[in-house]
Formats: structure tokens, C-alpha cells, sequence
């Protein structure tokens, strides 16, 4: 029987399903034809493994050809199936043994004369063929990626004589085993270049260690930036599971992953003309956002009122829900994207309201206008927000007479305190749900007083009456208490900087 199966992945997502590659050559007019829901780049397959097939000095069958991709209401796309096809069609026309690809997945472009090129997504197709106990072959190219998956064997190949002779046991290619990646050295930047600002750097401290988002509103030149750029100098390493979550964001996005560095939460900052596609991913063929690159790790945006109001409303659902559901006309893809927001903002269109400097000529009318560029809805979904003074010029040239604290410092506070966290709830303490946080966050009569006053006072929502709990939880857990003090309670509450009057 000239049949002959051969297994791959597709890509729906972050997910690699299987795809079932049946080759059937019969009597016939000379035809090839694939069907399963093929694109394009599907399609064109046929002339590249042609090509490869008689460059590479094997026997084209002059009969036809019928490729089927299971399953077949899976959308097939990219040059990922050409290897499969090809190995099929020589196993179905008995050029190489049928039995030897049952232990394998095959995945990799060809070129005309039978080299193997890398593709996109192989991190997920990694983690699937290991799940599913299977070899992996696929380019030589990919393999520094799909190394970052433990316990799975790959054969690594630069050509598809290289992929036969394994098969047929003529010579056989040295399987590869995933080796361990090492972290890189810290980088350059640290919160010791940053004189003054110290209650700035406390409320960095206080975010990074129960991963709250905040806003920092202040004049221009006052460090915004230059803070939230070294937020991941004080970041705990990702675990295992959380990097390859990232990874496989990034490997079936377009901007690839980062393999020295895989194991560093990613920091996303994109430009404030970004659309609301750039954001939270799209495209007839669904790609990720940033705000899923910035998965287990940061999304900073700058100059938070020049985004247009639309692209920053799409925030609020990912915020609150940690993932992101893409739907099309013909397909539907999620993606996670629990990230930790950090934003900056001008207190008023001409930026110097408050400054020393005395420049602001804004109207009260004016600032409003420009603050409501912000939603309310998003602000609620803010843990803190706070100003970012202009520092004194004695501060800026001799910083603190006892040093400026080095982000290595801080880091050991935060990782203590997301060690007690992840004792007490196994997650932080801005993912806590509202019967976790009545079991967590318990209040002393003053303090339910005190907040009680504060939500009267400032018209807070139910939202941020939790949110300011959660923070509350964050700060006691960095002192190492217990319960929640008032001490605790009056500093969580004195985040909520825009849910005042101007």
C-alpha cells in the first residue's frame, strides 16, 4: 500500500497541535495535491519539496499525489510541513522505510536544494513533542531554541540527506539532549545611578514585591523613565515553567527569544503611537501583543495621555483578567498576558504643574481635559500612584551621603517578601482573589475605620477598596509582619494620588 504517515505541529496560538501528514501516491496522471485547510505558503510547498526532492538525487514519483493535513478544520500555515511531506513522499514510494518516522516529529522548511531553514514557533512544538514522547527532528538553526525544553531528544539536521541517511541507519545523527541554560550577568543599569527620589524607590520596592501596577505622575526630566527601566534589576528570576511560558510568546511572535537571557522577566515598552493591535495582538492569522510579550514581566508606557484613549481601554479586561482572547471570522486564538503596568504621565499638558520652576501656565480646565485622556476605569485598576518630585540640585550632584542603595539590595527585600507570598497563596499579592483577600488581608477596628474614611473621602470603588488591601498585604509582608498595622493600611492608602481632586 502506498501510504505512508508522517507526524508535525501546526500553530493555533501558543499551542503546536499535532498535524497528521497522510501521503498516498496512486496510478495516475501526474498530479500532487494538498488538502486540509492549506494557505498559501502551504501550498508552494509541493515546488520546494519537488525541487529538493530531485536536487537531492532521490526519485520524484510521476503519479499522483495526494497530501492530506490532519486535522482538516485546522488552518495550516508557513513552510513548517515541507520536511513531513517530503519524508512522506519518499516512504510512500519505498525510498525509505515507513516504520522508523513513527517515533518522530518533523518539522522544517526546504529550500530547492534540500537544505533544512529554521521557522517560527519551535518552542511550543518542543514542549508538545516531549509531552508526547516523541523524537524531534527539525533545522540545525532551531536547535539553541528547542534546547530551552528539558527531557526531550532532538536530531538536529542541516539537510534532508542528512534526515534520510538517520532514518534508513546509513549514518546516523548524534541525538540531542537539552542542556541547562545559564543566566547572564547583571546588567549595567542600577538604582544606585538614581540620586534621591527615595520614597519613588520605595513605592518600586513595594510594586516589585507583590508585582502591583503603578503610574508615576511628575515633571519631565524627574527620572521617570530612568526608574522604571531598572524595575527588572530588582525583579526575581523567572521559574522554569513561567520562562517557558514567556519563550513561547516570543517564539511564535516575530521579534524571536532572547536565549541568553530567557530566564529575566521580559520588559516591554512600546512607543505612544503604538495601535491597539500593537497592544493586544491580532492579524488574520492571530500573532501575540505586547502586552502578552510582556507576560510574567513588565509593560512600560510612556507618556501614558499621548496613547490614544481607545488602544488604552483595551488594557482594562488583560489587567483584570491576566489572558487575552483574539477572535476572528475563521479562527480564535488566546494568549496569556498577566503583566505588571508601569506607566508615566505629566501632571498637565505643558508638564511643569507644581514644578519649582513656576512655568505652568495651565488652567484648571485644561488639566482636567488632559487627565481625562486617562479612563477611570483603568485608573481603578492601578495599585498606586504617585509624584515624582523635581530632585534638588545638592541631591543630583552628591546623591546620598550614605550611598544610593544598589538594585542587589533591594532585589534580597523583594525576594523575601515574594517568598512569603508565595508561601501563604503561591502567587503575589496583586493576583489574589476576593475570598483570598478577606482571608489575607484582615483589618484591625482602627484599620477598617481608617479605610472606611479613606473611600468616603475620596469616592473609591469596591476595586480599589481590594486593591489598596492587596498593597497593604505587600507592604506588612516586606516588614515582615504578620497582620496588616495601620502603619501598613495609611502608607497603601496614600498611593491612590489621582483618585483626588486637582
Amino acid at each position: 500500500m502506498a501510504l505512508a504517515i508522517v507526524y508535525s505541529r501546526g500553530r493555533s496560538g501558543i499551542d503546536a497541535p499535532l498535524v497528521t501528514v497522510e501521503v498516498h501516491v496512486a496510478n495516475g496522471l501526474p498530479a500532487m495535491s494538498i488538502v486540509g485547510l492549506p494557505e498559501a505558503a502551504v501550498k508552494e510547498s509541493k515546488d520546494r519539496v519537488r525541487g529538493a526532492l530531485l536536487n537531492s538525487k532521490f526519485e520524484f514519483p510521476a503519479q499522483r499525489i495526494t497530501i492530506n493535513l490532519a486535522p482538516a478544520d485546522l488552518p495550516k500555515e508557513s513552510g513548517r510541513f515541507d520536511l513531513a511531506i517530503a519524508l512522506g513522499i519518499l516512504a510512500a514510494s519505498h525510498q525509505i522505510p515507513k516504520h522508523t518516522l513513527e517515533q518522530y516529529e518533523c518539522v522544517g522548511e526546504l529550500s530547492l536544494g534540500g537544505e533544512l531553514r529554521p521557522i517560527i514557533g519551535v518552542l511550543p512544538i518542543a514542549i508538545q513533542t516531549r509531552n508526547s514522547q516523541r523524537k524531534l527532528i527539525l533545522p540545525r538553526e532551531n536547535i539553541g531554541e528547542a534546547a530551552l525544553v528539558k527531557d526531550i531528544e532532538m536530531v538536529p539536521a542541516g539537510h534532508l540527506l542528512e534526515v534520510c541517511a538517520h532514518l534508513t541507519g546509513q549514518k546516523s545523527i548524534t541525538s540531542v539532549y537539552a542542556p541547562d541554560v545559564q543566566p547572564t550577568p547583571e546588567p549595567d543599569i542600577d538604582f544606585a545611578d538614581v540620586h534621591g527620589q527615595y520614597h519613588v524607590k520605595r513605592a518600586f520596592e513595594i510594586a516589585a514585591a507583590g508585582n502591583h501596577n503603578l503610574l508615576m505622575l511628575g515633571p519631565p526630566g524627574t527620572g521617570k523613565s530612568m526608574l522604571a527601566s531598572r524595575l527588572p534589576t530588582i525583579l526575581p528570576m523567572l521559574t522554569e515553567q513561567q520562562a517557558q511560558e514567556t519563550a513561547a510568546i516570543a517564539s511564535v511572535s516575530d521579534c524571536g527569544i532572547d536565549l541568553a537571557n530567557w530566564l529575566k522577566p521580559p520588559f516591554r515598552a512600546p512607543h505612544h503611537t503604538a495601535s491597539a493591535a500593537a497592544l493586544v495582538g491580532g492579524g488574520s492569522n492571530p500573532k501575540p501583543g505586547e502586552i502578552s510579550l510582556a507576560h510574567n514581566g513588565t509593560l512600560f508606557l510612556d507618556e501614558l495621555p499621548e496613547f490614544d484613549r481607545k488602544v488604552l481601554e483595551v488594557l482594562r479586561e488583560p489587567l483584570e483578567t491576566g489572558h487575552i482572547t483574539i477572535s476572528r471570522a475563521t479562527r480564535q486564538a488566546d494568549f496569556p498576558a498577566r503583566f505588571q503596568l508601569i506607566a508615566a504621565m505629566n501632571p498637565c499638558p505643558c508638564g511643569y504643574l507644581g514644578d519649582v520652576s513656576g512655568r505652568c501656565h495651565c488652567s484648571s480646565e485644561q488639566v482636567l481635559r488632559y487627565r481625562a485622556r486617562i479612563s477611570g476605569p483603568l485608573l481603578d485598576r492601578i495599585d498606586m500612584h504617585l509624584e515624582v518630585p523635581r530632585v534638588p540640585h545638592e541631591v543630583l550632584r552628591k546623591g546620598s551621603p550614605e550611598g544610593e542603595e544598589t538594585s542587589a539590595a533591594i532585589r534580597e527585600r523583594v525576594v523575601a517578601a515574594r517568598a512569603i507570598a508565595a508561601a501563604r497563596n503561591g502567587k503575589p499579592n496583586s493576583a489574589l482573589s476576593a475570598k483570598e483577600v478577606k482571608l489575607h488581608c484582615d483589618l484591625t477596628e482602627q484599620g477598617h475605620k481608617l479605610l472606611e474614611q479613606a473611600m468616603d473621602r475620596f469616592g473609591l470603588s469596591h476595586r480599589a477598596y481590594h486593591r489598596i488591601l492587596k498593597l497593604a498585604r505587600t507592604i506588612a509582608d516586606l516588614a515582615g509582619a504578620e497582620h496588616i498595622a495601620v502603619n501598613h493600611l495609611s502608607e497603601a492608602i496614600g498611593y491612590r494620588k489621582l483618585d483626588r481632586k486637582v
